[in-house]
């Protein structure tokens, strides 16, 4: 991943400035740095990219506070510093557009006049995301995993081949905006004249209208439908990781772009093991006799099974390490180990003839919690004792 950056020093703002400052910074960068503003300019498309790509991490609470903790190789950040994984797609200046246009930052508004029209309905056409949580366990999670899910999604219109148009039906401008996707009111104040820019109710944005609108769709250009959606999970994920699939989202309007899908993983809790970063721990009930005499005992992993060695006189509490039996890295090579915690078994049944031999093997010095010296805890109290 290239250096990035750190996204206060892009904004130009402190670490604790509040939600209003990055928002205006932000704003104030981005019509600085506009491609309206500045065309064939490589320079400032870079600029007013790498500013919506600080905006859009700082201006979410939950990703600033992973980025505040962990950086740009924190999860969720991922290559581009905004999709769930680097999956090659970063944050290109369609994102970054598409971002402006949603904060409300209309042309009209900070430019005063037009020149936006065509953008601002391309945008009002662009489908909405669609948000889905995925659940693997963690034998899936070790591996990787390739899962299909139905989404129920808006999809294009056959009949009208999502122009939202009856056949031989004209597209016509729109009657009240005349084309521009905008109304203007004019008004005085003591300020001077001020111009208020709305969307058209009328075409909402688009600066055009269907004459004849398709049956099937009612002129939208999409309907309800389902798609079986194929999701390739790296190994090494985790529950809040997020896997964005571009233009997997809702169609948009009549021909407009598809959203995205953004796919949250979701960790199944697991009946022996418990994860600890790439680690995964479990626990291994042992028999006094083989925790005294030592043993070999075949154990699950979560690729499988495998043979883990118990030396003779293992303490209870004791964590054995079987290394590489854990959980892939997720943006580096290695993998975490399998923590096996002893808990020797003390049973709470016994029959007359396993009490006999128990009190006998009790006789011995062996058989006596041991300390420095090998002196027994119990001498040691009757030495303080003077008994």
């Amino acid at each position: 991943m290239a250096n990035k950056r750190d996204y206060y020093e892009v904004l130009g703002v402190d670490r604790s400035a509040s939600a209003d400052e990055i928002k205006k910074a932000y704003r104030k960068l981005a019509v600085k740095y506009h491609p309206d503003k500045n065309p064939d300019n490589k320079e400032a498309e870079a600029k007013f990219k790498e500013v919506a790509e600080a905006y859009a991490v700082l201006s979410d609470p939950q990703k600033r506070q992973q980025y505040d903790r962990f950086g740009h190789s924190g999860p969720g950040m991922g290559g581009g510093g905004f999709g769930g994984f680097d999956m090659g797609g970063g944050f290109d200046i369609s994102d970054a557009l598409r971002q402006f246009m949603e904060q409300g930052f209309g042309f009209g508004d900070i430019f005063g006049g037009g020149g936006g029209g065509s953008r601002r309905r391309s945008a009002s056409r662009r489908g909405s995301d669609l948000q889905v949580k995925l659940k693997l366990t963690l034998e899936e999670i070790a591996s990787g995993v390739t899962k299909k899910i139905k989404v129920k999604k808006k999809i294009a219109c056959e009949e009208c081949n999502g122009t939202g148009s009856a056949k031989y039906s004209r597209t016509i401008s729109c009657p009240v905006c005349h084309g521009s996707g905008e109304l203007r009111q004019v008004s005085q104040s003591l300020f001077g004249q001020m111009v208020n820019v709305t969307t058209c109710h009328r075409c909402h944005g688009e600066g055009q209208i269907i004459e004849n609108p398709c049956r099937s769709c009612h002129g939208e250009g999409r309907v309800s439908g389902t798609k079986t959606i194929e999701i390739n999970v790296p190994a090494g994920v985790a529950d809040g990781n997020y896997i964005p699939l571009h233009g997997e989202g809702n169609v948009g309007m009549r021909g407009g772009q598809p959203g995205d899908l953004i796919v949250h993983i979701e960790e199944v809790k697991h009946k022996i093991f418990e994860r600890r970063g790439d680690d995964v721990l479990m626990v291994l009930p042992l028999s006094f006799p083989k925790a005294a005499i030592g043993n070999t005992v075949e154990i699950p992993t979560l690729t499988g099974r495998a043979k883990l060695n118990i030396a003779p006189g293992t303490q209870s509490g004791k964590i054995l390490r079987m290394r590489g039996k854990g959980i892939p890295h997720l943006r580096s090579a290695g993998v975490g180990d399998q923590l096996v915690q002893v808990q020797v078994y003390v049973p709470t049944r016994l029959t007359a003839a396993e009490k006999q031999r128990l009190s006998e093997l009790d006789q011995s010095e062996n058989f006596q919690p041991q300390q420095d010296g090998h002196k027994s805890v119990f001498e040691k109290f009757k030495d303080a004792l003077n008994l």
